[in-house]
């Protein structure tokens, strides 16, 4: 990782504050009210970041839907995150960096919101129109990189399936059924598994 690198978290006692959990809580709007509160989100060094757990990071992390099938694919060996490589995922997102156009007072929801868009559009192109909602929060605190991360999970229902891959890390695209994704299941990260449990549940 850059040693510059900077990223959007938020203090763990604020996520607590919501109340603790361990997965995926449905009921987003408490934990997004606190997050997002004016003056809550802040950036930090990412090497400090992922070294200290009194802060969670903020992860968005977009699964795709359209017809009844989800978009999956698997990270290749050029990932930016060494330890997903060769998982299948069911999210895309990452790490929300700061720019010029990102002010941490007002509305910062609405910014966040932008700032998932361009992160979904370095990784692949859209070319239908979707709509966004976000339907879980996803907290794992079982393993070193969980404990340091918390996800925002977004589900983007597409009017068509037109996706296409811009980075070289995806790789084996494409929009399964919920029979498929459970027979590859075991090859997933673990917050896609977390996310295909769920997936009943964010409809």
């Amino acid at each position: 990782m850059a040693q510059d690198e900077k990223v959007l978290v938020v203090q763990r006692k604020i996520f607590e504050s919501a109340g603790v959990f361990n997965g995926l809580a449905m009921d987003t709007q408490k934990y997004l009210d606190k997050l997002f509160a004016p003056g809550v989100p802040r950036f930090m060094p990412r090497p400090q970041a992922e070294k200290d757990p009194s802060f969670k990071q903020l992860i968005p992390y977009v699964i795709m839907t359209c017809g009844g099938k989800y978009l999956s694919y698997v990270r290749g060996k050029r990932a930016g995150e060494t330890r997903l490589v060769a998982k299948r995922s069911l999210g895309i997102g990452g790490h929300i960096n700061p720019t010029d156009d990102m002010p941490l007072f007002g509305n910062f929801y609405d910014t966040y919101l932008a700032a998932v868009q361009r992160e979904v559009a370095e990784e692949v192109s859209i070319e239908t129109k979707y709509k966004d909602k976000v339907v879980a929060l996803l907290n794992d605190d079982s393993n070193e990189v969980g404990q340091v991360h918390l996800g925002i999970v977004h589900l983007w229902t597409l009017d068509e399936p037109k996706v296409n891959r811009k980075e070289q890390m995806i790789t084996q695209m494409g929009f399964m059924s919920i029979p498929e994704l459970q027979d590859v299941r075991d090859t997933m990260e673990t917050w896609s598994q977390i996310c295909f449990d769920g997936l009943s549940k964010m409809a």
